[in-house]
């Protein structure tokens, strides 16, 4: 980003005619923008700076480990006991 508002304030500095940018060609002025497009377009991705953390994703990690926490057998597929064994003895009604 800093090549890109350096290259806006080196063109404006050169369209107002502010000495010495000027005088300078037009190669010189517009430097900044390649420089700007050769960073976002080739080195970002290169050594993978332009991914960012899902912080989304962040948080269900979060989450799925206080569940894991709370409940071990849900991930296990083992089977909680009942809170309560059925009445033999009790008559529908």
């Amino acid at each position: 980003m800093p090549f890109v508002w350096a290259g806006i304030l080196l063109l404006v500095l050169r369209l107002i005619g502010v000495e010495p940018v000027a005088g300078w060609s037009w190669f010189v002025v517009l430097a900044p923008f390649a420089a700007a497009l050769a960073w976002f377009e080739v080195i970002e991705p290169m050594f993978g700076l332009d991914r960012r953390d899902d912080p989304g994703q962040q948080f269900e990690d979060v989450r799925r480990k206080r569940i894991d926490a709370m409940f071990p057998t849900l991930r296990t597929g083992g089977r909680r006991p009942k809170s309560r064994p059925p009445a033999s003895n009790e008559k529908p009604g």
